[in-house]
C-alpha cells in the first residue's frame, strides 16, 4: 500500500452517523460538551472523529468542557497509547 493511502477497515461511516454522536447527554455533573467528545473518542475510528470534532465545533460545543474533577478531555486520554492523534485533532480544531 502507498505511504499516502490509508488503510480503510470497515464500511464508511455516514456524516449523519457521526453527528449522532452530538446527541449524547450526560447523567453526572460531566459537560454535555466533554461527554459528547468521550462517547465520539471510545465510538468512532480517529478519520471519522476528525470528521466529528469539524461537526462538534460547527454546532457550537466547548473542546474544553470539563467533568466534575475538573478535567477536560485531552486530560482524560493524555496517557493513552493513541492519545498523540486525538489530541493534535482537538489542537486543530481549536486553530
Amino acid at each position: 500500500m502507498r505511504k499516502d493511502k490509508k488503510q480503510v477497515i470497515g464500511d464508511e461511516i455516514s456524516d449523519e452517523y457521526v453527528k449522532s454522536f452530538l446527541q449524547f447527554e450526560p447523567a453526572d455533573a460531566t459537560s454535555p460538551s466533554l461527554h459528547k467528545l468521550i462517547k465520539a473518542y471510545r465510538g468512532l475510528r480517529i478519520d471519522d472523529f476528525e470528521r466529528f470534532v469539524g461537526f462538534f465545533v460547527a454546532a457550537g460545543f466547548d473542546l474544553d468542557g470539563k467533568d466534575e474533577h475538573g478535567k477536560t478531555f485531552v486530560d482524560q486520554i493524555r496517557d493513552q497509547r493513541n492519545a498523540a492523534e486525538y489530541i493534535e485533532i482537538i489542537d486543530k480544531a481549536r486553530g
